[in-house]
């Protein structure tokens, strides 16, 4: 055995780091509130804790002996895992990198200070004097400390604004919300790889949303269609903003939009893999490399291995929303199962429900025909 990894984390983002920990021959050490999810089980030990406490965490792994300590697609699990790895002097990046990567005001301050190309925001809070807010309509509106599109909402018109907030706020653990120019053009992420403060480009995805009000995301396809000039200028742009928010290890997934005229907006970095299947899945096929394997190793103190462990070919994954989405699935299920590379999530009572990304109805990868 390689020794003790501790995962945040049981839901079904969780599995494919726990079970890819046990592949490398790491013994896992899971830790979430105790709900019957499927990291609880797949775990070689679970601890009913949840992820939100940091110091009994690190209390537990101070006992067990951890070597690293990770998760994936979550940004609150993310706090804790760099609290505990900073306490233990693990690898990790330092807190102020890891708030400035939570935190959308923090993250704004930073790229504006260090002349990174983001829209216009501001903070508010409860008490905030709307009449202060000068940023034109449209505007985002969002809680600081979320993710997931959760209390994510575009607003219109001056009537709109003050619901908007109360959702956000509502969401937000600090109880505080930005508001943001509206930046126009497609969306895109960009999953980068950091060891000692070299970045590596991984792999580009073409992102689908439902579009406003809310703009859940719908499905994501990889490799993104960039031609090679493109691509190499939204590197510069990536590597710099990573800079910026001082990240120099682990896993880290970047989304901005690229409007007709070719101008580049971040929209965040998140000191993570992307969710929804993204960094767990799409990553793996497109590229052929083991993004998962890389987080493990580099939690616990190892350079990341870029041996490929599998030919790449263009993949996607899938969500339902609606009946027509299931239809799609249920089709290429009976039609075109050679296509089917994961059945991720599935949970049809929410079907047509989905107000952010914790509650569509499911989610598939599957090969891009194309």
């Amino acid at each position: 055995m390689k020794g003790n990894v501790a995962i945040l984390g049981a839901s079904y983002h969780q599995l494919p780091l726990i079970e890819r920990a046990k592949e490398l021959g790491y013994v896992t050490h899971v830790f979430a509130w105790e709900c019957g999810d499927v990291g609880e089980t797949a775990a070689d030990h679970f601890y009913p804790i949840s992820t939100r406490d940091g110091d009994a965490i690190l209390e537990k792994c101070r006992e067990i002996g951890i070597d690293g300590i990770c998760s994936i697609a979550s940004d609150v699990a993310l706090i804790t895992c760099n609290y505990v790895a900073n306490k233990m002097g693990l690898t990790a990046n330092t807190m102020e990198s890891t708030y400035k990567s939570t935190n959308k005001h923090l993250m704004r301050e930073a790229f504006m200070e260090n002349g990174d190309p983001t829209p216009m925001s501001m903070l508010v809070t409860p008490d905030t004097d709307l009449s202060e807010i000068d940023i034109p309509l449209p505007v985002i509106v969002k809680p600081t400390d979320r993710s997931g599109s959760r209390g994510v909402h575009k607003v219109e018109s001056p009537e709109e604004l003050q619901a908007a907030l109360d959702e956000a706020f509502e969401y937000s653990f600090e109880k505080k919300a930005v508001v943001e120019e509206f930046a126009e053009g497609q969306e895109y992420s960009i999953e980068y790889i950091s060891y000692e403060g070299k970045h590596t480009f991984l792999a580009a995805t073409f992102k689908y949303t439902t579009g406003a009000p809310r703009f859940i995301e719908s499905g994501h396809y990889q490799p993104a269609p960039f031609s090679e000039e493109t691509l190499e200028r939204i590197k510069k742009v990536i590597e710099h903003a990573l800079d910026s928010l001082e990240i120099k290890y682990g896993a880290s997934c970047s989304e901005f939009k690229i409007d007709d005229k070719g101008n580049i907006k971040l929209i965040e970095i998140c000191q993570r893999m992307a969710g929804d299947c993204i960094g767990s899945d799409l990553v793996k096929y497109s590229t052929g490399l083991d993004y998962v394997g890389m987080v493990v190793d580099i939690a616990c103190g190892k350079a990341p291995d870029f041996t490929p462990v599998c030919e790449p070919f263009p993949v996607e994954s899938c969500f339902i929303f609606n009946q027509e989405d299931l239809d799609k699935f249920n089709y290429i299920q009976e039609h075109e199962p050679e296509r089917i590379v994961r059945i991720v999530d599935m949970d049809l009572d929410l079907l047509g429900s989905a107000t952010d990304s914790s509650n569509r109805a499911g989610c598939y990868v599957i090969r891009h025909k194309d």
